[in-house]
C-alpha cells in the first residue's frame, strides 16, 4: 500500500515539475484563465446602461420635458435625438441607431391636466428581446414613478395618468429563441470550422509528415487550399442544416434573401478557415491546436453579442472587439432572419470579415514553410 502511494506520488511530482519547467505549459496555466477571467467578468453582463433612444414629441409641453428629464435623468438611457416626423422612426430603429423610440402624442400635456389616461408609445429593437425586456421594464418604473408625482403634486386624480404601451419590431413577442437560435448556425459553424483546420495541420505536424508534404511538389497556397477546403464545405452545410432547423424546427421567421445568407456564412468560414490554420500553424502538436481553438472561441462568443449586448462593454472591449468575426455573423444572421436583410443591407458586416480573412490566410501559408525550418 505505502508502495504505491509513493509511485503514485513520485509520478505526480514529476508531472508537475514536467508542467513548471514548460514555459509553454507554465503559460496554459496562468495566461488564458487570466484574460478569460477579465474578458468574461466585463463582457457578460445584463446589466443596462447607455440605451440608445429617441424621442418623438409631438406634445413639446412642460410636462412631456418633464416626464423625458426623468427617463434621461436615470443613467440608463442615452439620448441620440429628436425627430421631427413619424417615418423617421423605422429609419433610427432600422439602422440601430436607437434602441428605443419614445413616442408622446400630441395631447400628452391636455389630457393629463383633464386627468385622462394617455398613452406614451415606446417601440423597441426586438432583435436583442433581453434588452428590450428589461428597457420596458425601466420605463414602466418610470411612469409609475411620474404618476406617483402628479398625484401627489394633485394633478392627477381617478383614471388619469400616463399608461406605457409597448411595440416591438422584428420580434413582435419579445421571444429570445428567436434571438438566439438565429445565429446558431455562424456560432456552431465556427466551432466546427476551427477543430477541423486544427487538427489537419496539427495532426501532420505531431506524425512528422507535415515535412513530408512541404518537400513534394506542392506551393504553400496550394497547401492552404487543399487543407481549407474540406473545412469550408463542412462549415457550410453545417450552418444551413442549422438554418433550415431554424425555420422549420423553432419556427424563428426567415425574411431575408438565400443569397445573403449564404454569401455571409461563406464569408464568415472562409474567415474562421483562416483563423483556424492561423492557429494550426503555430501549433506543434494536436492538443495545443485543440486548446488554441478554445482559447479562441471562449472569449469570441462572449465578446460577439449572442447573449448579452456589445454596448453594454466597457469602451476599450468594444475597440478590441471589431476584429471578432463572430460579431460580424451574429449581426448579418439576426439582420438576415429577423430584420429581412439583402446583401447590400448585410455587406457592413461581410466587408469586415473579408479583411481578416486576407489577413489571416496568407499568415498562416507563410507560416507553414516558416515553422517547418
Amino acid at each position: 500500500m505505502m508502495g504505491s502511494l509513493q509511485r503514485i506520488m513520485a509520478l505526480v511530482l514529476k508531472e508537475f515539475l514536467t508542467i513548471l519547467k514548460d514555459p509553454k505549459s507554465r503559460f496554459v496555466i496562468i495566461g488564458p484563465p487570466i484574460i478569460q477571467f477579465f474578458v468574461f467578468g466585463y463582457a457578460a453582463t445584463y446589466d443596462l446602461k447607455d440605451v440608445r433612444y429617441a424621442v418623438f414629441d409631438e406634445s413639446r409641453t412642460v410636462l412631456s420635458r418633464q416626464f423625458l428629464a426623468k427617463v434621461e435623468g436615470t443613467g440608463i438611457f442615452r439620448l441620440t435625438g429628436y425627430l421631427d416626423d413619424n417615418r423617421q422612426v423605422a429609419d433610427v430603429i432600422d439602422n440601430e441607431q436607437a434602441r428605443l423610440v419614445i413616442h408622446i402624442g400630441p395631447q400628452f400635456e391636455r389630457n393629463l391636466r383633464l386627468s385622462k389616461p394617455v398613452e406614451v408609445q415606446v417601440i423597441a429593437d426586438g432583435r436583442n428581446p433581453n434588452v428590450a425586456m428589461i428597457a420596458l421594464g425601466y420605463l414602466g418604473t418610470i411612469i409609475e414613478e411620474f404618476n406617483q408625482t402628479m398625484v401627489e403634486d394633485g394633478m392627477v386624480s381617478g383614471g388619469g395618468g400616463l399608461r406605457l404601451v409597448e411595440r416591438a419590431w422584428f420580434n413582435g413577442n419579445l421571444q429570445s429563441r428567436w434571438f438566439i437560435v438565429s445565429a446558431l448556425g455562424g456560432i456552431i459553424s465556427m466551432v466546427v470550422v476551427m477543430i477541423l483546420n486544427n487538427l489537419s495541420v496539427a495532426r501532420e505536424r505531431e506524425f512528422g509528415t507535415f515535412d513530408q508534404l512541404l518537400v513534394a511538389p506542392f506551393t504553400p497556397g496550394e497547401i492552404l487550399i487543399g487543407k481549407s477546403l474540406p473545412g469550408i464545405i463542412f462549415g457550410l452545410l453545417d450552418a444551413l442544416i442549422f438554418a433550415v432547423g431554424a425555420v422549420y424546427w423553432f419556427h424563428v421567421p426567415f425574411r431575408g434573401t438565400v443569397i445573403a445568407l449564404v454569401l455571409a456564412l461563406l464569408c464568415f468560414i472562409i474567415t474562421m478557415v483562416g483563423v483556424g490554420l492561423l492557429v494550426s500553424s503555430l501549433s506543434m502538436t494536436m492538443q495545443q491546436g485543440l486548446l488554441g481553438s478554445f482559447v479562441f472561441i471562449m472569449p469570441a462568443v462572449t465578446l460577439s453579442g449572442l447573449a448579452t449586448p456589445v454596448e453594454n462593454m466597457p469602451f476599450w472591449l468594444q475597440q478590441a472587439d471589431l476584429i471578432n468575426p463572430v460579431r460580424y455573423i451574429v449581426i448579418a444572421l439576426r439582420s438576415i432572419f429577423l430584420e429581412g436583410s439583402d446583401l447590400f443591407m448585410v455587406w457592413p458586416q461581410l466587408w469586415p470579415l473579408l479583411i481578416i480573412a486576407s489577413v489571416t490566410l496568407p499568415a498562416a501559408a507563410w507560416l507553414f514553410r516558416h515553422r517547418s525550418v
